[in-house]
């Protein structure tokens, strides 16, 4: 098991003073009722590409923070949880641990892994580095999000407990290096295609290079432009 701080926040302009965003989030002690689209008081400003069900609570370890101390040095946006928009930071879990599908006790709400995190441009405004979405898309330290498979109440110092895994071969380490790594090996698509435990917009990108062969333009998601 693994206690959780809580983190939420309201959308607000990024720091430079550009486009709306709902990444920068605070710990609050809670409880706070927790539903299908997240915990109430959390905001996403681009319900686009943030936020819905199959991205209702977003975990980032807390184990990352001294990786990206050592590579960026010591930025002020790393002294506290909150840094990459993440609702729930702990320390013990990272993503060679954790597989898609698997399913969490928490407070009195049930949870389950449905999608690796795919960093946006809005993380290099956060941090003031051109290229972070990049570099976390690189590293493998992403993230990942839940879905809500009972609602309840969460508040920090709850611990996630594991109650099932469903898929227990297909870590979100062996995920980022199918999807980002080793981008068009057809056994690994083939996999994960087939994974209905996986966010259906995920298993969607693998189709789609099965098809076609070619892998997607990640341009305008990691560099906010087309």
């Amino acid at each position: 098991m693994n206690e959780i701080t809580l983190l939420i926040g309201r959308a607000a302009p990024l720091p430079d003073g550009g486009a709306l965003s709902g990444i920068a989030k605070t710990p609050v002690a809670g409880p706070l009722a927790l539903g299908s689209e997240g915990f109430a008081g959390d905001e996403q400003a681009d319900r686009r590409v943030h936020g819905g069900p199959e991205k209702a609570v977003h975990h980032y370890p807390r184990d990352h923070y001294d990786a990206w101390a050592r590579d960026l040095g010591p930025l002020p946006v790393l002294a506290v949880p909150g840094a990459f928009g993440e609702n729930i930071s702990t320390s013990g879990m990272t993503e060679d641990g954790v597989a898609v599908g698997d399913v969490f006790r928490l407070g009195s709400a049930i949870l389950q892994v449905s999608q690796g995190r795919q960093p946006c441009w809005k993380l290099s405004r956060r941090f003031g580095v051109a290229d972070m979405a990049r570099r976390v898309q690189d590293s493998g330290r992403t993230g990942w999000y839940y879905r809500v498979l009972q609602e309840g109440s969460v508040a920090s110092g709850d611990s996630l407990q594991l109650i099932d895994r469903l898929a227990p071969d297909w870590s979100l380490a062996r995920l980022w290096r199918a999807l980002y790594v080793n981008r068009l090996d057809r056994d690994e698509l083939a996999g994960i295609a087939a994974l209905d435990v996986l966010a259906e917009g995920w298993r969607r990108y693998a189709v789609r290079r099965l098809e076609s062969g070619r892998v997607e333009d990640w341009t305008a998601r990691l560099e906010g432009k087309a």
